[in-house]
């Protein structure tokens, strides 16, 4: 097993133990381990099966989302800025989100699909309205790219702020929701979430090869064997996809997905063999840490993740810009 690799694991074995022993009650790492051997005190075993470890399973999973599909949108777009919420794809998600909760679906196993797959067919139509407004020929500008996701994004948060205004039943649970609150929990969350990862995250480990070739350019990755036409489809659809999961099941989150890939490249180089599936562990990590800041910050009260992420990526992405700036990108 490489380093890298090693590395990444056992960041996420301490970030699951940290999301898994921190809360309203400390369970200690010595009584975790009996309670998942099937021993330890009753009160803490109630706590762990029943509320953190969906909630933690379904926090990773929304992490590993978000940082490969900021991996393969990086790749794809060959530009350092492309992130699912600064493109508009989170925002459009959202708003798929919103509209599916505001016309009140069942809130049952099967109805709880309805949301991710609003959250992804209004994904999927925003990274191709973006795209094909930041296009110039065969190639897209980043300040283009940047400002159509801008102003899509702004377009997506007018019309959800319009549903919520509209549904007041249900802008508590949109207004959390919106901020990275985690507001669906327990093992049916997990259970409606996975199937959905399970396709989009496989289809992002499998494209490390193709966004290698890429990064040459669409001509020459034509002339090396890729039929580029097809991978960017299936590349876009599969980050999209896992973009959707995230956002329908734990929020707009952003950042993660702009910062975990770059770590990443700065850390243990280029290669999107490697990119990718680092930068699945690496969100998974950096969601659950930010989730745990987000619980013991303001204790007993609870902050959105959302907001936590955003106070870390926000200076983080003002330095890759100006890191961009002075490479060329602008």
């Amino acid at each position: 097993m490489s380093r890298p690799l090693l590395l990444s694991l056992a960041l996420l074995a301490a970030a699951l133990i940290l999301s898994l022993a921190v809360g309203s009650v400390f369970i200690p790492p010595d009584e975790l381990w009996k309670i998942l051997r099937g021993a330890g005190e009753s009160t803490f075993a109630v706590i762990l099966w029943n509320i953190r470890l969906p909630r933690t399973a379904l926090i990773a999973l929304a992490g590993a989302a978000l940082g490969g599909s900021g991996a393969a949108y990086q790749g794809l777009f060959r530009n350092p800025l492309a992130d699912p919420f600064l493109i508009g794809v989170a925002s459009g998600a959202g708003l798929g989100a919103v509209l599916a909760m505001s016309i009140r679906w069942p809130y049952s196993f099967w109805g709880l699909m309805a949301v991710p797959l609003a959250a992804f067919l209004a994904a999927l139509l925003t990274v191709f309205l973006v795209y094909q407004l930041a296009r110039v020929g065969r190639t897209v500008p980043t300040t283009n790219l940047i400002l159509a996701g801008v102003a899509f994004s702004s377009f997506a948060t007018s019309l959800t702020s319009f549903l919520m205004i509209r549904s007041t039943n249900e802008v508590r649970r949109a207004l959390g929701y919106l901020l990275g609150g985690i507001s669906l929990t327990g093992w049916d969350a997990v259970l409606s979430l996975l199937p959905y990862l399970a396709l989009g995250l496989g289809g992002l480990l499998l494209s490390g090869q193709a966004l290698n070739l890429l990064q040459f350019g669409d001509d020459q990755a034509q002339q090396m064997g890729l039929n580029v036409t097809r991978a960017r489809a299936f590349i876009l659809a599969a980050a999209s996809l896992t973009t959707a999961a995230a956002v329908a099941f734990a929020g707009i989150i952003g950042f993660i997905g702009l910062v975990v890939p770059h770590i990443v490249r700065i850390w243990f180089g280029a290669d999107y063999r490697r990119v990718v599936p680092l930068s699945v562990l690496g969100g998974a990590s950096a969601l659950l840490l930010s989730d745990v800041i987000a619980r013991v910050v303001l204790a007993p009260q609870e902050l959105p993740v959302g907001i936590v992420t955003a106070l870390v990526g926000a200076p983080f992405f003002l330095w890759v810009l100006r890191r961009a700036k002075n490479q060329g990108y602008w």
